[in-house]
């Protein structure tokens, strides 16, 4: 018997190994368990399905929930618009605007040219297609988040349903709600009905709302006698009415005619028009825009431009500022504009007589005034009467800035720390060759050799003394040794918009052919008084709406150039003031720095200047009153030429001697670059400008040094170095 286990139980049999089996070496490491089975495909496949099921079923009861709970509302209260508050910055009212123009017409009124042209801009398929495209909404959203650009991705149906009775705030909600409306909609009424509403209730500008109140803003007569190309060219208005209403934004013609051609080809594309009409069509300029009364003088400029610094800072959307109910707190000082407009109507208005000179009519007059310390506007002149001339002459960008922009040339350089050709640094007492049609060196583009005012030559000539002339042949050799790229980005950077026409990197770059407009300049020399220091052009305090402030959003000031940049460029302005093209400034009665500048054929002349707490731009420009085409102004106010340093500059002197009238005069403080002398205190005139009148003669972009410049001895207005 074997021994006991140590149990009571009987032992029990032991089991049979199977064949080949042996006992495990104990000296030997354990083997690795078995691997897990891996679960069937077939369970995985079974478990998506399951979640997919489950998600269809739960967004099929969202939807039905939706469709349920959302019910077709009245129109909404903002369908009868409000009128929008404008008040100075001191609280006192600058102006009420919202005055709608409203007149709904049944659709057998509209013609079928335009109902095509709508469906050809803003949704093709609307006949065929049902109230709501998800994945036309998909895709925009997916644009947008992209950075493609923001799409609204919506129908016919669903805008509609967004002018009459929703609004236009960007929420999920009321997207949602939209939705189920636009869904509901489309079971509920025709096609034809919903184009009615929506050709009804679309805005499309100039307070327009509705195609006949639009066919009567912009063409002065009832929708059912517009012609094919005047009905493409309000359809294309619904994208972007303000911008693509080229009577308010001439600079912006070549983008709404891509829009108007746009829409024809559409129609053409959907056999709505034939090819040959549509080769017949001739883009139809609309009429002058009539205006209330009560944006008359200069209250009317003022309202639009702070309505497009709203929407286009992405306050509030023009439709949803169209609406109205809004009280607006702008930066606009009441005793500065009211200072701006006298000096403009003393020296320009009052001495215009048509009768004595055609050129009396072209003359136009555009200013702005901004705070260097903040960016702050405080003071425009848009034109002589907003109810006469609708186009702001503060704002627009389609005349020639000229030599106002050489300065930036000079701070690019100071910036930079460029070089001449020869290797030597360029301060204000570098020596340049002037001559007339000077090739430039350096350039591996077309051959330029830019000639100066009145073709004089002045040979070996400093810096300083080429920025008093304004002589052409040394700037734009100094924008090659600078690189014109890093020209136009200082300029950029200065506050001159990126988007501004001509602004091409060039050695023509220097002498102004750009289109920046009168506040963008403003904004550019108020960065130069703020020693390099940039605050962006801001012209709203504060908005409400229904008691609720709205936000506006802020943007912090930073250092656009070094201080020596700014500081130095500023010393030679001083001298252009003191002894240059700029002497009529002076009759500030304060330290101050500016530039003159003419644009080609003198179709405008600037004056852009400061003092250390005020920035102000000056422009007179030449404009056909009847066909809108500019003009030079020659033998305008009974002088044989209009220059920077004449009217623009008067003007300048007259509104910034009366706007800091209560202020201590203050001098610049300087940082200069190394080795540049402070340039001598800029004498004042208390009773009138030190100096010609007019000031010297001021040329085109082809050069400024003015008649009889090359008789001048060359000096420089900062010391003894280069004479």
């Amino acid at each position: 018997m074997p021994p006991s286990s140590g149990t009571s139980e009987p032992d029990a049999p032991r089991p049979t190994p199977p064949p080949g089996w042996e006992p495990r070496d104990p000296t030997l490491p354990a083997p690795p368990p078995p691997a897990p089975r891996r679960r069937p495909l077939r369970r995985v496949l079974r478990t998506l399905l399951g979640l997919s099921l489950l998600g269809t079923l739960a967004l099929a009861g969202a939807l039905a929930a939706g469709y349920l709970l959302v019910d077709i509302p009245p129109a909404n209260s903002a369908a009868v618009a409000q009128s929008n508050v404008y008040l100075y910055r001191d609280g006192s009212t600058l102006a009420r605007d919202g005055e709608v123009n409203r007149e709904s017409v049944p659709l057998d009124r509209v013609p079928p040219a335009l109902r095509d042209a709508v469906l050809a801009a803003e949704d093709r398929d609307f006949h065929t297609s049902p109230a709501v495209d998800p994945k036309a909404m998909l895709r925009a959203a997916w644009n947008t988040v992209t950075g493609k650009g923001r799409q609204s991705g919506s129908t016919i149906t669903q805008q509609y349903v967004k002018n009459y009775y929703l609004g236009q705030e960007q929420t999920l909600s009321r997207k949602a709600k939209e939705f189920f409306i636009a869904i509901k909609l489309g079971r509920e009424k025709t096609k034809d009905e919903i184009l009615q509403g929506y050709l009804n209730t679309s805005y499309f500008g100039r307070n327009a709302y509705g195609v006949q109140a639009a066919a009567r803003a912009y063409y002065g007569k009832d929708v059912e006698r517009l012609d094919t190309a005047e009905a493409a060219y309000l359809a294309s208005l619904l994208k972007a009415p303000s911008a693509y209403d080229v009577t308010t934004h001439p600079e912006n013609r070549a983008k709404a005619v891509a829009r108007w051609n746009y829409v024809l080809d559409g129609m053409v594309t959907e056999g709505r028009l034939t090819p040959a009409a549509r080769a017949a069509a001739r883009f139809p300029a609309p009429e002058d825009a009539r205006t209330s009364t009560g944006l008359a003088g200069q209250r009317g400029y003022l309202v639009r431009a702070v309505e497009e610094y709203l929407t286009g800072h992405g306050v509030v959307d023009e439709k949803t500022l169209a609406l109205g109910g809004f009280r607006i707190t702008t930066t606009l000082d009441p005793a500065k504009q009211e200072s701006l407009v006298r000096a403009v109507e003393d020296r320009v208005v009052s001495r215009l007589d048509p009768a004595r000179s055609l050129a009396d009519r072209y003359v136009r007059v555009g200013a702005a005034a901004v705070d260097p310390a903040d960016g702050k506007v405080l003071a425009l002149y848009g034109g002589i009467d907003y109810t006469r001339q609708y186009v702001n002459n503060a704002t627009r960008r389609d005349y020639q800035v000229g030599s106002t922009f050489k300065p930036f040339v000079f701070t690019a350089a100071v910036q930079s720390g460029a070089q001449t050709q020869q290797g030597e640094p360029i301060t204000p007492y570098t020596v340049y060759d002037g001559s007339n049609r000077r090739p430039v060196e350096g350039w591996n583009g077309s051959p330029y050799d830019p000639a100066n005012e009145d073709d004089a030559s002045y040979g070996e000539i400093p810096v300083g003394t080429a920025t008093d002339l304004s002589v052409n042949a040394v700037y734009a050799q100094m924008a090659v040794d600078v690189g014109p790229g890093h020209v136009r980005r200082t300029a950029v950077s200065l506050g001159v918009p990126t988007t501004t026409p001509d602004l091409t990197a060039s050695p023509s770059i220097a002498l102004g052919p750009a289109t920046a407009s009168v506040l963008d300049m403003a904004t550019a020399y108020a960065t130069l008084a703020a020693h390099g220091r940039h605050g962006a052009a801001t012209l709203v305090e504060r908005i409400t709406r229904d008691g609720r402030d709205v936000t506006v959003p802020a943007v912090a000031a930073r250092q656009a150039v070094s201080r020596e940049a700014a500081d130095t460029t500023t010393s030679i302005l001083r001298s252009v003031v003191a002894s240059g093209t700029g002497t009529a400034a002076q009759a500030a009665g304060r330290p101050a720095a500016g530039k003159t500048g003419t644009a080609e054929d003198d179709k405008a002349a600037w004056f852009a200047g400061y003092t250390p707490d005020l920035a102000t731009v000056v422009a007179l420009m030449g404009q056909d009153p009847g066909t809108g085409h500019q003009k030079p102004l020659y033998g305008a106010l009974g002088l044989p030429r209009i220059n920077g340093g004449g009217p623009p500059a008067e003007i300048w002197a007259a509104f910034t001697r009366e706007a800091l009238a209560d202020d201590e005069p203050l001098d610049f403080d300087l940082r200069l670059m190394p080795g540049t002398q402070d340039p001598p205190t800029v004498p004042t005139a208390p009773d009138g400008p030190a100096g010609a009148t007019d000031g010297p003669a001021e040329p085109p972009v082809t050069g400024e040094a003015g008649p009889g410049a090359a008789s001048r001895v060359p000096r420089t207005p900062l010391g003894p170095r280069g004479q």
